[in-house]
């Protein structure tokens, strides 16, 4: 019996996933086979590529985040299966939106670039005036099991304090936006989001308070994870819920946003932004931590925020990106543990 099974009893699992971005996407892509019951709760801050155009043009949330999300369940592989065995018609068509909603046009027009889902979702949302409701209604158009929900339900701009830009090192610049923070080449030292306590999703705190389990990250340390711990009645909602709080580390530091970070470091920095956040378990791939006192100053760093700390073997063998299977099975080991 998996640990999902035991945690839900006779109900699926409630997971919800925070982050955004392919991180976010890998993780749904894991929790889908806990449950069929995962929300993903997604950062609305892109202000590049084809969500930052729609975004300016249109005035709308951001879809490129939400749209990967969407994308991620409707091609979750345990969802397509449990559907080849019940209706391999049906299993077909949700394999083609997966791949439409991901698809990107090509040539030199005003089209180009944009994904297919990102102008349908921005079209849902023109038409319903709510992209809570856009996504409820391309959830059931698909026959999506789970749900993808908005952050906030304003499109968020990201700031940062920015160091070694200037001439002395110890002045600081304030970058904007989010594209801008992720490839800057100085050093991050605090983000903040404008405007600066942003309306909660309500539908995304309800689920955040039911859930049985709630996992954070990975993804963008900056601009996808931290954001989460941003909006005021979404932290409240994460000190309170009672279901277990899964942190998932990144395996790499990434070029821009995290410089040089170590894995140690992420979790200060993520505790300097929300202090009274405690999680459960910080779950990191063996390995990004060597054994000995660099792990032991992680596990002390670990308890800073609450959690104990779990190393697994976490990587797509030769990469730095998280494996689905690998994370679903960290996760029910964990359940089964209690």
């Amino acid at each position: 019996m998996s640990g999902a099974d035991r945690a839900g009893g006779a109900r699926p699992l409630r997971i919800a996933s925070l982050g955004g971005g392919h991180g976010l996407f890998n993780t749904l892509t894991a929790m889908r086979r806990l449950s069929s019951d995962v929300t993903a709760v997604v950062t609305v801050a892109d202000d590049g590529g084809s969500s930052g155009r729609l975004r300016n043009e249109l005035g709308l949330i951001p879809p490129g985040d939400l749209r990967m999300a969407l994308a991620a369940l409707t091609a979750a592989p345990a969802a397509l299966e449990e559907l080849d065995q019940r209706d391999p018609a049906a299993a077909r068509r949700r394999r083609l939106w997966a791949r439409v909603l991901q698809h990107r046009f090509g040539g030199s027009g005003a089209l180009a670039g944009h994904p297919v889902g990102n102008l349908l979702l921005s079209g849902v949302d023109e038409v319903t005036g709510d992209m809570v409701e856009a996504l409820e209604a391309l959830i059931e158009l698909f026959g999506v099991e789970g749900a993808v929900l908005p952050m906030s339900t304003a499109a968020l701009v990201i700031e940062a304090d920015v160091t070694g830009l200037e001439e002395d090192p110890r002045m600081s610049r304030v970058i904007r936006g989010q594209v801008a923070v992720a490839t800057t080449p100085g050093v991050v030292r605090r983000v903040r989001l404008d405007p600066a306590a942003p309306p909660a999703c309500p539908a995304a705190v309800d689920v955040i308070h039911t859930a049985d389990v709630v996992t954070i990250g990975p993804g963008s340390w900056f601009s996808s994870v931290i954001p989460h711990v941003l909006v005021p009645d979404q932290l409240a909602a994460l000190r309170r819920t009672g279901g277990r709080k899964i942190l998932f580390v990144n395996l790499a530091a990434e070029p821009g946003e995290t410089t040089g970070f170590s894995v140690e470091r992420h979790l200060h920095v993520l505790h300097a932004h929300a202090d009274t956040l405690r999680v459960d378990d910080v779950v990191v791939d063996e390995g990004s931590v060597p054994a000995g006192r660099e792990r032991e100053h992680l596990e002390r760093a670990a308890h800073t925020i609450g959690a104990r700390l779990v190393i697994a073997d976490l990587a797509v063998p030769g990469t730095a990106v998280h494996d689905p299977e690998r994370m679903a099975a960290v996760v029910d080991r964990l359940l089964l543990e209690g």
